[in-house]
């Protein structure tokens, strides 16, 4: 009857396979399926290995991606079989068609639970797996102290425990709430003393989760961790069906080693060199060989020891043991383990006293430029990006340039606009970066934002010696007889502003200039059209004595434009024209643009805004810290055409009314506002979010900056508002702040959290709060992600919510103090009693200093 039952089986699979199209085949699964259901209503007559047969093919059918409901139930029943074939079947088919929150898996608890519970190892293994694949909330709360109770038993076999520890996680994972880490910290430790492999592998697993969240509790594992290190970098007792391509359990090292980056630091002198002695000898022991999956996992060990070297902050010399390393890497022909060395590369750039090191491989980085692979080629402009400085800043930025040329149009926008900053911070002298400005605009005008050219006019604007440069510069490239539109903007408005300091040269005459300007005209769109009359009423009111054949012309252009369609370019022709018959009332408002408060560069804020690392997150990043360069505040006073004000390093910035010695003091203290108000040099702003688990229980995204419109348009009307981070950071004197303002429009995101569940509900320079929810029916469960974006702690943190009389709210204890760097969960039942719009209130505050937010 077996026979039968299994040629029935295969004689199915082999109609359906040789069905000639899809028609004919969902023709086959019907008859089946029919047949199925007649044979499940007569249950009374089907014996076992039929109903086991049945739901076989069920499976099979399902996996052709057709309906199968109707047999759910049949295959759950075959769980309680009490022979293993048909336990098997019901197992295995249960933890393929069903998920987590499904009805009928709630049937089964029960009988998982005392399969967990009997002396059946094989029962106890089936049981193990499927709870570790498809386990929820419900089997986390019903199963976790029995799965513990295995995990830590010695009369169990360690293909028990080893499922027993990968099951746990699992439910570890849906509810942390059933290992007590007060009580389970002795217990892990102990599991780390396990001799068998495959045990210490499923428990190391375990314990990276527990350590993600609480290793406070668990520094008793740290140097058990460190012995086992030893153990498999020494090949000691280890099995040869453990040892993969002649490396010792690669996977369990590198679960180790992360293990082990979670902890903040090793205090103990004689841990730490025993670890730095395990930690060189796979650096040293590492290379590139021919053999593929040999190249894997000994990579696997090597990056992950990189990695933990960092966060450890390793002496110098390893450090540059380490950069030597990846400098052959990057050498090397396979494209993967020269992609591996850039990204690690980038990486090392976190750790002081590296950079200089990493010079060394510049011109190895440059030829990684131009690698025919694309992902190759964003790396190496990721690293270029990272280890430019004032010495090498000129040869970077001008082999950026050349590249552009080439360069693929996927990257071009990202390549301008480093280039651009890298310009912007580190140039020698300020007519170099209008060179370079220039340059980027003729070669890359379709990718280069109006964010750049907005900047080199404010540098222009606000260092009168550049003045004339700039001009001259601007017109050389009018002369050309093809630019793109971006320049003649900028052009247009360099030369509408300056172009009278050119006066007395040759071919630079109010006529001449207003020739080759008017010439550009018609190539351009209606957007650029404003600017370009702005500057024909500026160099009418800087000829002086009028010209009269010019102002014919000009006044014939905008009395072309009064009718113009486009309310901007017809309301400018009409005002332009009536203020030049007034004369002097052209003169006093068109008057010279003065000069440019400071502030923060607008292109380093939107760099840091859409900057994606591609690198897996690692422990590393909890304790790295970005540098803050000196912030400048603006407020827009400007005429409508106009660039806005951005953002960028004072050094770049000649301010006339500083003395040298009050430049200095605001680079170091802070810029003094008119009004009394300091930027208080003791509170450091945030860098760009760096609190992802690697684990990653929610993603916390970075944060938007705040787009002006004048970053949308350049011809628009509006005040620059100082950022969140200006606002939290500049406290009145006497005062002590207690507000500060968020990031990012608060009711966007709110409104984005009702449609999805998981996400960021509020973000300000100090914290992020994030949000991931799970319902069920009317039952919710929020988790709270309070993410601390500072290197100093948050202290006095207290929530409230004040929930609408139809919302039943329980939130779990919410932690005084965030760590630097951190991030706690603070779990959140709620209850909808009945439908309603109104929403519940998080009440929110915590303090940073001595300041005190709400």
């Amino acid at each position: 009857m077996a026979l039968s039952g299994m040629r029935g089986l295969s004689v199915f699979i082999s109609d359906v396979r040789n069905c000639p199209n899809k028609e004919q085949e969902r023709l086959r699964v019907d008859k089946e399926l029919g047949n199925i259901r007649t044979r499940f209503k007569n249950e009374k007559g089907l014996t076992p290995y039929e109903k086991k047969k049945y739901v076989w093919k069920m499976l099979y059918i399902y996996m052709l991606g057709y309906d199968v409901d109707f047999g759910h139930m049949e295959a759950v029943s075959l769980i309680s079989a009490p022979k293993y074939p048909e336990k098997q079947v019901g197992y295995i088919v249960t933890s393929c068609l069903l998920n987590e929150n499904h009805d009928f898996l709630r049937l089964a608890i029960n009988t998982v639970r005392n399969d967990i519970i009997g002396r059946n190892e094989t029962f106890q293994c089936l049981a193990l797996t499927m709870v570790g694949n498809i386990g929820g909330r419900e089997y986390a709360e019903s199963l976790a102290a029995d799965v513990q109770k295995l995990l830590i038993s010695s009369s169990c076999r360690p293909l028990v425990r080893k499922k027993a520890a990968l099951c746990l996680l699992r439910l570890y994972r849906k509810n942390p709430d059933v290992v007590n880490v007060d009580g389970w910290a002795d217990r892990m430790a102990q599991l780390l003393d396990e001799r068998d492999l495959g045990v210490l592998t499923s428990s190391m697993s375990l314990l990276v989760a527990l350590v993600s969240n609480h290793h406070d509790a668990y520094w008793s594992c740290l140097p058990k961790c460190v012995k086992i290190l030893e153990r498999l970098a020494r090949n000691q007792d280890i099995p040869q069906e453990y040892t993969y391509y002649g490396i010792p359990t690669p996977w369990l090292q590198v679960k180790t080693m992360r293990t082990l980056q979670y902890f903040p630091t090793i205090e103990d002198p004689n841990t730490r060199r025993s670890l730095f002695e395990v930690l060189q000898r796979i650096l040293m022991g590492t290379d590139v060989v021919k053999n593929v999956n040999k190249n894997n996992a000994a990579h696997a060990v090597l990056f992950e020891a990189l990695a933990l070297v960092m966060h450890l902050d390793a002496e110098k010399e390893m450090m540059s043991q380490c950069v030597a390393l990846l400098g052959k890497f990057i050498a090397v022909r396979e494209p993967n383990i020269r992609y591996l060395g850039l990204e690690n590369m980038t990486r090392m750039l976190m750790v002081t006293d590296v950079q200089d090191i990493i010079k060394r491989h510049q011109a190895q980085i440059i030829t990684s430029l131009k690698d025919p692979d694309i992902s190759i080629r964003r790396r190496a402009l990721d690293l270029l990006y990272g280890m430019c400085d004032v010495s090498n800043a000129k040869d970077i930025v001008e082999e950026l340039l050349q590249y552009l040329s080439t360069a693929d149009f996927a990257m071009r926008e990202e390549l301008s606009l480093k280039a651009a900053i890298l310009a912007e911070k580190f140039a020698p002298d300020l007519s170099w970066y209008v060179d370079v400005i220039l340059q980027l605009i003729d070669k890359a005008g379709d990718f280069v934002s109006d964010d750049i050219w907005f900047r080199v006019v404010q540098f222009v604007t606000n260092n009168e010696d550049l003045q004339p440069y700039a001009a001259a510069k601007a017109k050389e490239y009018l002369d050309k007889p093809a630019i793109h539109e971006t320049m003649v903007k900028v052009s247009a408005h360099l030369l509408g502003e300056f172009s009278h300091l050119l006066s007395r040269r040759p071919g630079c005459s109010p006529k001449e200039i207003f020739s080759i300007i008017h010439e550009k005209l018609p190539t351009v769109s209606t957007s650029t059209i404003p600017i370009l009359l702005s500057t024909y009423a500026k160099i009418l009111m800087h000829t002086q004595p009028p010209d009269p054949e010019l102002q014919n012309q000009i006044w014939a252009i905008f009395n072309k434009y009064e009718s113009c369609i486009d309310a901007e370019i017809q309301q400018r022709a009409v005002e332009y024209i009536a203020l030049s018959r007034r004369g002097a009332a052209l003169i006093d408002i068109l008057a010279e643009m003065p000069k440019f408060p400071e502030r923060q560069s607008a292109l380093i804020r939107k760099a840091e805004d859409i900057e994606v690392d591609t690198a897996e997150q690692s422990a590393i990043k909890l304790r790295a810290q970005q540098q803050m360069s000196n912030a400048l505040v603006v407020t827009d006073q400007r005429p409508g055409n106009e660039p806005p004000p951005a953002i960028g390093p004072l050094s770049l910035v000649k301010v006339p009314s500083m003395s040298s010695n009050e430049e200095h003091a605001s680079a170091d203290q802070g810029v003094t506002q008119d009004n009394g108000i300091s930027n208080k040099a003791d509170l450091q702003a945030p860098s760009a979010d760096l609190l992802g688990d690697l684990l990653g229980p929610l993603p916390i995204e970075g944060s938007p900056a705040a787009v002006s419109q004048f970053d949308q348009n350049p011809v628009s009307r509006t005040e620059d508002i100082p950022s969140a981070a200006d606002a939290a950071a500049i406290v009145p004197v006497g005062e002590q702040a207690n507000s500060v303002e968020p990031v990012g429009n608060i009711n966007e995101r709110f409104l984005s959290l009702c449609l999805k569940d998981s996400g960021v509900l509020y973000e300000d320079p100090y914290i992020q709060i994030g949000i991931k929810a799970e319902w069920r029916a009317q039952h919710g469960r929020l988790v709270l992600f309070l993410g601390n974006k500072n290197t100093n702690p948050l202290v006095s943190v207290q929530a409230v919510i004040l929930p609408p009389a139809h919302l039943k709210i329980e939130l779990s204890l919410v932690p005084e103090t965030i760590p630097p760097r951190a991030q706690v969960q603070c779990p959140l039942e709620i209850s909808n009693l009945r439908p309603s719009r109104d929403v519940a209130v998080l009440d929110f505050s915590y303090k940073f200093g001595t300041n005190m937010m709400f």
